[in-house]
């Protein structure tokens, strides 16, 4: 079947854990106009859908996501004499941005499980997840510079924040492929894992993220996230301000009760 009737994502559900598969396996995955708009829909249904408390999102194939098509119509430069230059600006503002936001603004857990090379965009979708699991054989690769380009998808404000100014001008600037096993020590990423239990990994930790107060587990995604932006006594008083939400709330009364009573808690907010 060729790619023009094959869906650019596929999605899956196993419990509680629903799956999103970036699905061009033989261009690595690599984002098009097109898998833009099915992956913002697969987003949103699962942002919509009460069943789903935890999102994993990966790669079909050998690949996680190699970033943007560059034969893809939006972003291919303008050959023609005195044409107007192609203003890649104009697909982060429509695809990019919007993406990065929608996962950060996701109410239950996100999980990027890379399965293979995250290069480009591919790998700052992947860094802007909650959680990124990567089997050993997967690397992590910012190809921007190769092109003349900078970080974006918000690399150039997560890159910094995960591993320090100096780690992430010599990542961005030399373009070097990170094998996993590097990323995690230099902490880029969450977990690396081998190969041969990658699947089991993931799974493991979908479920028990989504057995969790996901309520609670989204708002301390957004309490760290401005805390970046605050001083000490900024981010203490936006604490108060979360707790204070939080301890309305059924899974606070729920966690408690369990506590005291010495049995699992039965969680359900979201």
């Amino acid at each position: 079947m060729s790619e023009a009737h094959e869906a650019l994502v596929l999605t899956t559900q196993a419990g509680a854990v629903r799956t999103i598969t970036l699905n061009r396996p033989k261009a690595l995955n690599s984002f098009t106009t097109q898998m833009h708009k099915a992956l913002a829909v697969a987003f949103d249904e699962a942002a919509a859908d009460s069943g789903v408390r935890c999102l994993v999102l990966t790669g079909a194939g050998r690949a996680f996501c190699a970033g943007q098509d560059l034969a893809d119509p939006a972003v291919a430069p303008n050959a023609t004499p005195n044409g107007a230059p192609t203003d890649v600006g104009n697909v982060i503002e429509l695809h990019y941005k919007p993406l990065a936001l929608r996962i950060r603004s996701m109410p239950v857990p996100v999980i990027a499980a890379v399965n293979g090379v995250a290069a480009g965009a591919g790998a700052s979708v992947a860094l802007g997840c909650d959680m990124v699991i990567a089997a050993r054989s997967a690397s992590f690769i910012q190809a921007f510079a190769k092109i003349g380009l900078v970080p974006d998808c918000g690399g150039t404000w997560l890159l910094p924040r995960l591993v320090g100014r100096a780690n992430a001008l010599g990542l961005a600037m030399t373009g070097d492929k990170l094998p996993a096993e590097a990323a995690q020590a230099m902490g880029l990423i969450w977990k690396c894992v081998d190969d041969a239990s990658f699947a089991d990994e993931v799974a493991t930790t979908a479920a028990r993220l989504a057995a969790m107060p996901v309520k609670g587990l989204a708002a301390t995604r957004a309490a760290i996230d401005a805390a970046m932006q605050m001083d000490y006594a900024e981010a203490l008083g936006n604490e108060g301000r979360w707790q204070s939400t939080l301890s309305a709330s059924h899974d606070y009364l729920e966690g408690v009760a369990a506590f005291m009573a010495k049995r699992p808690a039965v969680f359900r907010d979201r």
